[in-house]
């Protein structure tokens, strides 16, 4: 018998993941599979990371630890709105032997035809990442090209007038703010000035 784990999220906290809740139970009952954990974010957007979507972060970590045997989920966007985001939620979840049910879009990647859309899936996102290096590659030799300089601009820093504001009891981040540095820049400067 798998071990389902389901992960349910709604984007606003007047929402509620109920329904999808009921429906994933009764397609886990009717495949055999039960369901060992529930993993739920409420009022957090599919656009958010993984890092600001904490069951879901539970979830991916889990499935490392193999708690689960099969994902279920509402439909794709309950796991994320990119495309990218995406592929690397199947890319850890194939590589931890873990299966994908989506509901909506009626993904089972525990039947031979849901492998087959999980690895067509993957095909689009390595042609996508392929695509996105190609115009990367072309847009930065346009520019050098065209003679932009590559890479961060380089700034002159008045290390005297730093170490001035400094000694007048001008706080780190105030330093920061006037110089257009960061925080530990000010700090470096103020001691190696």
């Amino acid at each position: 018998m798998k071990r389902a784990a389901l992960y349910l999220r709604v984007s606003t906290k007047e929402q509620t993941t109920e329904n999808q809740r009921i429906e994933l139970e009764r397609v886990a009952e009717a495949k055999g599979w039960n369901i060992t954990v529930i993993y739920e974010d409420q009022g957090i957007s599919g656009a958010k990371g993984r890092d600001k979507r904490p069951s879901y972060h539970q979830l991916l970590k889990d499935a490392v630890r193999s708690k689960f045997d099969v994902v279920m989920a509402w439909d794709v966007s309950r796991l994320g709105r990119s495309l990218a985001g995406l592929v690397t939620t199947l890319d850890e979840l194939h590589a931890n032997g873990i299966d994908l049910y989506l509901h909506q879009q009626a993904v089972d990647t525990t039947t031979p035809s849901g492998k087959a859309m999980f690895h067509m899936t993957g095909v689009f996102a390595e042609f996508e990442r392929s695509m996105i290096q190609e115009r990367i590659k072309a847009g930065l030799a346009r520019a050098v090209q065209q003679g932009q300089k590559l890479g961060r601009p380089s700034i002159t820093i008045d290390v005297e007038s730093l170490l001035k504001d400094r000694l007048q009891g001008m706080p780190f981040r105030g330093i920061a703010k006037k110089y257009k540095i960061s925080v530990g820049k000010a700090h470096f400067f103020t001691q190696h000035g």
